[in-house]
């Protein structure tokens, strides 16, 4: 049975887990834009310094592999609403994972929120759920049920390492800004 997560909860990854999926979902709201909400999941692999060791270490549309190997993007989903759960998933094989990372953060970005107009408080159902990408089994589901009525960022979640296991926390940092904030933060 899958764990539901409040904001700030923590769990252990460690129980025999080596390939892990973590897949992104959302709904726009209706009439909310005459746009498409086009919603950007990201992973930046960072070390002891909050920083990249090197840019490749930043998983996005763009760079859909890490260098190690050990995180992959399934790609830009330009519209969400899927109607079978996930919009957008990014797979993390653990044991892959270069020496140097400590920390593995997970944020969504609304693309060209500024130039639409669009922000997080006219998307519904936000959620972040990690799964045995083995198995499909899922572990653990955050759902963003926060208003956030001005944030076009947000970090959704961390798995990050602690005394040698992987561990992840759902977060729910919301920002004001695209992908390029969380870049000059990272980089």
């Amino acid at each position: 049975m899958a764990i539901n997560l409040n904001k700030g909860d923590r769990f252990d990854l460690s129980k025999g887990l080596s390939k892990v999926g973590v897949g992104l979902g959302w709904e726009p709201n209706e009439g909310e834009s005459q746009f498409d909400f086009d919603l950007d999941a990201s992973a930046f692999m960072v070390g002891a310094n909050k920083k990249l060791p090197q840019d490749e270490f930043f998983v996005f549309y763009n760079n859909q592999k890490s260098p190690d190997g050990a995180v992959e993007s399934s790609g830009d989903d330009r519209t969400g609403g899927s109607s079978d759960g996930d919009d957008e998933t990014l797979t993390v094989d653990l044991s892959k994972v270069d020496r140097r990372v400590e920390e593995i953060i997970f944020t969504v970005t609304i693309h060209d929120s500024e130039k639409h107009k669009q922000n997080f408080g006219q998307v519904r159902d936000s959620f972040i759920r990690i799964y045995n990408a083995l198995t499909g089994e899922e572990i653990a589901k955050y759902e963003l049920n926060e208003d956030f009525s001005v944030e076009t960022a947000i970090e959704f979640g961390r798995l990050y390492r602690n005394g040698g296991q992987w561990k992840f926390e759902a977060m729910g940092i919301g920002y004001r800004g695209g992908l390029q904030f969380f870049v000059n933060k990272y980089a």
